[in-house]
């Protein structure tokens, strides 16, 4: 185990030289982005846009057109909200090979309501002809460059940045979750950086005979129904999902459309935020307070079990290894 710094920078510069056609767009956000670097030793593949994302999502389906396959780089809230309209009809209703990487998803950011993509996924699942990917530690992050640009359409990322946890050893595949644990109790569905949280909990959780079935995504659409419902068929209790986003439109609805579209009878708690906005403040912090942390999730399992564990803050701290956990880290714009 161990923290990467910047993975995105060095995987995005090693992937993009060896392919020209593939040209870095910035949104005024090149350092925040870490794509500085990049900038500065290959220019003749670099082109800032400045602070106008409806007109750079127009552009960016034109170079589509001409045969590139442009990566823009901004934080993921100024990729739909403003340039909806372009994003639907310049590069999704086309299906232009337009790669859209979006930075702090979630509440990864302290910068509150205009910073903070918590109905991205929402919103881009619905768009037709969009994939949408998200990491969840640094190999994820250092595979996500090659996984956008291997689909054949549009695609938009939660991509994480600074310094990521290394959670994984395989990269990731585009359509394949990982299966992290075969528990036969509950199952636990989490995507980002709710992962890391959800294996925090993992290690008490198994202490107290809790048997957990904890399954990590990174491809969020297409969504596989089918292994989700197979998983959950297969363990005693119910589901839990855990995610950085609304609760509404996210992980934890496509789950419930899947279990309601098999008339599957089980029950579902879903945990993420509720129909509310972030305010701003360290990721650890925003975590807890909106109920998306470890703790938030033993609690849940408690509820759908019926059982107390009697695990509380101390044990998860116990189980935690400190030198990877994203606590070591702070965040900013």
């Amino acid at each position: 185990m161990e923290m990467v710094n910047r993975p995105y920078a060095a995987a995005f510069e090693s992937y993009a030289v060896k392919n020209p056609e593939v040209l870095c767009l910035s949104a005024d956000l090149t350092s925040s982005c870490e794509i500085d670097g990049f900038r500065d030793r290959h220019p003749e593949q670099f082109l800032s846009m400045g602070m106008a994302e409806q007109n750079m999502l127009s552009f960016a389906g034109g170079l589509g057109l001409a045969g590139f396959r442009p990566f823009i780089h901004t934080f993921g809230v100024f990729l739909y909200r403003r340039p909806y309209d372009q994003l639907m009809a310049s590069i999704a209703y086309p299906r232009r090979k337009v790669r859209l990487m979006g930075f702090l998803p979630g509440i990864t950011t302290p910068g509150g309501m205009t910073h903070q993509a918590i109905e991205d996924i929402s919103v881009m699942r619905t768009i037709p002809n969009m994939t949408v990917l998200e990491t969840g530690d640094a190999t994820e992050v250092e595979g996500i460059v090659e996984a956008a640009d291997s689909i054949d359409g549009p695609v938009y990322a939660r991509v994480l940045r600074g310094s990521v946890p290394r959670l994984f050893k395989d990269p990731m595949k585009v359509g394949e979750l990982r299966v992290l644990s075969e528990g036969s109790d509950v199952l636990v569905i989490t995507a980002g950086i709710t992962t890391e949280e959800a294996m925090r909990a993992g290690g008490a959780l198994a202490k107290v005979g809790v048997s957990v079935r904890h399954l990590h995504l990174n491809t969020l659409k297409p969504f596989d129904a089918k292994a989700i419902l197979d998983h959950a068929a297969s363990v005693r209790y119910g589901v839990i999902t855990l995610e950085n986003h609304l609760i509404a439109g996210g992980i934890g609805s496509m789950t419930a459309e899947a279990m309601a579209d098999a008339g599957m009878s089980r029950r579902l708690i879903r945990l993420g935020l509720k129909d509310t906005y972030a305010h701003g403040g360290s990721k650890p912090y925003l975590m807890r307070y909106y109920g998306l942390d470890a703790m938030a999730l033993v609690k849940a399992i408690e509820d759908l079990t019926g059982q107390k564990t009697g695990i509380d803050e101390d044990a998860l701290d116990s189980v935690r290894v400190d030198a990877v956990h994203s606590a070591v880290k702070a965040e900013a714009l």
